[in-house]
């Protein structure tokens, strides 16, 4: 069975004055681990994108992307958009939240733009490739930090001597030192989040690798970002990766030889478990089985006084929840420790939470940070969005499955509901986010192969 995604047609080109989109989406990607870049490409490229089409009064749109493919880039947006807009209404501060609502919209136009790069075969192959060849890189880079027990950091160290050039200061500067018990790679020791990337990327590369090199290609692709991934010590992107491993697993070995391969990797990670560098987090997630619930809450690094300060807002803010960003600020009110009544002028003082001091910032779940801070109201607009694109992907023929499939998978990895999350509202990974769904989009309905180019 094919693996990769297949081009719509060998000679299949973007119109001239677009075939620049590839490389501005690679651009962005590559650019993640220093935020403030990846912004403002992001924020260049809609703008860019935006007076194009404008000046065109946006005609031709057809030579672009087909129209299935307009229609289902803006009403995945929309889906995710509109609920940041109604919850603006209940926010702590409604101007700041109606303001970053309106920022939101540069989105849309970037969207598009991703689309397009991804809409013809050559587009397609090279976001595809490049994505796969960056995931990579990262991983191996990844393997030199583990190898030397963290004293090896060699593209982050290139990463922050570019910045401290230029800004004259650290990347990390000012900001807290979070990936202390674990390896960060290229985004460094403030930003933890390079396993959580690679395992909603890694698609990408398994799919590409069993394109060029079959099952061989998969099980080396597999094993270099499975230990880079085990080195970046974050669990839910172990079973995020782990749910990748099974669905490009028996499309591409089959279910007898996945379950081999599942068999010798559960012994291999058994191994790495009961490693020093993994002691701490096997000893934590051991204390699920302590049958307590502040046992489980250690074990969860404090996900259950989370989620339960989540359902609080939940049940205080149906509707609208209280502002896409605002669980920070409706904290106080929902802690369930906190709010333990106290009829003794000798009250314990609150223990501090496993994550550290402060509120949390946001409910590390799918389903309750969209209740929490969009209400029912976004829960629907989010069950919509998800229902249109599984329509669109019911009703694609194969060829077209095929080029989606790594965007497909991602994007299932990245909102698997059974699995704790990085914000989805947050400027960083929510722009992770609505790429995935672009990718998505513009290839699995990508531009007629026989329609005029010219």
């Amino acid at each position: 069975m094919n693996t990769a995604p297949s081009a719509t047609s060998d000679d299949s080109r973007l119109p001239q004055g677009w075939r620049w989109a590839p490389a501005w989406v690679l651009a962005y990607v590559a650019f993640w681990p220093a935020s403030r870049i990846s912004e403002a490409i992001l924020s260049l490229g809609a703008i860019t994108a935006l007076v194009i089409l404008l000046k065109a009064r946006f005609r031709g749109g057809a030579r672009l992307l087909s129209h299935s493919a307009w229609a289902l880039t803006t009403a995945l947006f929309f889906c995710y958009w509109l609920p940041q807009l109604v919850s603006s209404v209940d926010a702590f501060d409604v101007s700041e939240a109606l303001r970053k609502s309106a920022s939101a919209l540069r989105y849309l136009p970037f969207l598009w733009l991703v689309a397009i790069a991804v809409a013809t075969g050559e587009g397609q192959r090279k976001v595809f490739s490049g994505i796969a060849i960056i995931m990579t890189v990262w991983a191996l880079d990844l393997w030199m930090q583990g190898l030397s027990e963290g004293r090896v950091n060699f593209l982050y160290g290139m990463l922050d001597g570019l910045y401290q050039m230029i800004r004259g200061q650290a990347m990390c500067h000012g900001q807290e030192l979070r990936g202390f018990d674990r390896h960060n790679g290229i985004f460094g020791p403030c930003n933890p989040i390079l396993g959580v990337v690679l395992a909603s990327f890694s698609p990408f590369v398994l799919l590409a690798a069993a394109r060029r090199m079959g099952a061989k290609g998969w099980m080396l692709a597999a094993a270099i970002i499975g230990m880079a991934v085990f080195w970046a010590g974050s669990r839910a992107s172990w079973l995020g990766y782990a749910l990748v491993l099974l669905l490009t697993g028996w499309q591409v070995l089959g279910w007898k030889k996945l379950l081999g391969f599942s068999v010798a990797g559960l012994a291999l990670a058994a191994a790495l478990l009961v490693s020093p560098f993994a002691n701490e987090r096997l000893e934590r997630t051991a204390r699920l089985f302590s049958g307590d619930v502040a046992g489980a809450d250690v074990a969860l690094s404090g996900r259950m006084r989370i989620w339960g300060s989540a359902v609080c807002m939940v049940e205080t803010h149906p509707i609208n929840g209280v502002g896409v960003r605002g669980f920070r600020h409706a904290w106080d009110d929902c802690d369930p420790v906190g709010k333990v009544a106290c009829t003794d002028e000798d009250c314990p003082a609150i223990p501090a939470p496993e994550w550290g001091e402060g509120p949390a910032l946001h409910a590390h779940q799918l389903v309750l940070e969209i209740l929490s801070e969009t209400g029912f109201f976004g829960l629907l607009l989010w069950l919509a969005g998800a229902a249109l694109a599984w329509r669109a992907w019911h009703f694609a023929n194969v060829s077209a499955r095929e080029r989606a499939r790594p965007a497909m998978l991602a994007l299932v990895v990245t909102t698997f509901p059974l699995n704790t999350h990085l914000a989805f509202y947050s400027s960083a990974w929510g722009a992770v986010f609505l790429l995935l769904v672009a990718l998505y989009a513009g290839s699995l309905l990508a531009r007629d192969e026989n329609q005029d180019l010219s």
